[in-house]
């Protein structure tokens, strides 16, 4: 697989937020969001093999616990990853896949806890979700992920949810402002393309069945610094 980087930091967005976890994020994505704070992974990257990425794991959580597949969009290289998630699930790891749902879903392993971020028009790649995904959702632990820069992104996935009866279909609904792809320096809210405060009080107005989320490393480390 192609790797960008493999690391060791805090779980930052989901409701495995502020557990260890340890990072495989893999190289390549086919869709260009506007808020992106990841296109350092679009290309480049180093080959690695199963085994390699393996060990790495390994070297960073010898004991089991949390992997988290990012990028990029990790199922673009599906052909290794799929076998590859399945051995840390044998292995004892615990993992969770983040991922746009733009690529099919169904032959994820089920053990495997998914991210879905389903994207809103203003990241300029709506209508990317691949439908067919709802039904390959697990209600006891996948998780449906909304990044929100906008009033009128709240409403697209306030309207989501409520069409596809989100909270009966996944164990967990986030709606996560987005941050400015170019935040730096102050770690807090400043950065945030809409201020959590109005995402909260549209989402109690509106009784939305999803929770709020935050970026946390972003709070915690500087906006800029990867790895973490």
């Amino acid at each position: 697989m192609q790797i960008t980087e493999i690391y060791k930091s805090l779980q930052g967005e989901s409701t495995h937020a502020g557990l260890p976890c340890v990072f495989v994020r893999l190289t390549g994505c086919n869709l260009r969001c506007s808020w992106c704070d990841s296109e350092y992974t679009f290309k480049g990257g180093v080959r690695m093999t199963s085994e390699d990425i393996m060990s790495e794991v390994k070297r960073l959580s010898p004991a089991g616990g949390l992997v988290e597949i990012t990028g990029g969009e990790p199922m673009l290289q599906e052909r290794d990853l799929l076998p590859f998630m399945q051995r840390l699930i044998d292995e004892g790891y615990r993992v969770l896949l983040e991922t746009s749902g733009e690529r099919p879903l169904a032959g994820v392993p089920p053990e495997v806890i998914k991210i879905v971020d389903v994207k809103c028009p203003d990241s300029g790649e709506g209508n990317t979700f691949a439908e067919e995904n709802l039904t390959a959702l697990n209600p006891r632990q996948d998780e449906v992920k909304f990044v929100i820069s906008s009033r009128a992104d709240y409403e697209f996935a306030r309207d989501f949810s409520h069409t596809h009866t989100l909270a009966q279909r996944a164990y967990a609904v986030l709606f996560s402002p987005a941050f400015r792809k170019d935040a730096t320096g102050a770690r807090d809210s400043s950065h945030c393309l809409i201020d959590p405060q109005d995402l909260a009080g549209w989402m109690l107005a509106d009784e939305v069945p999803a929770r709020l989320g935050l970026q946390l490393h972003k709070f915690i480390w500087d906006p800029a610094v990867k790895g973490v």
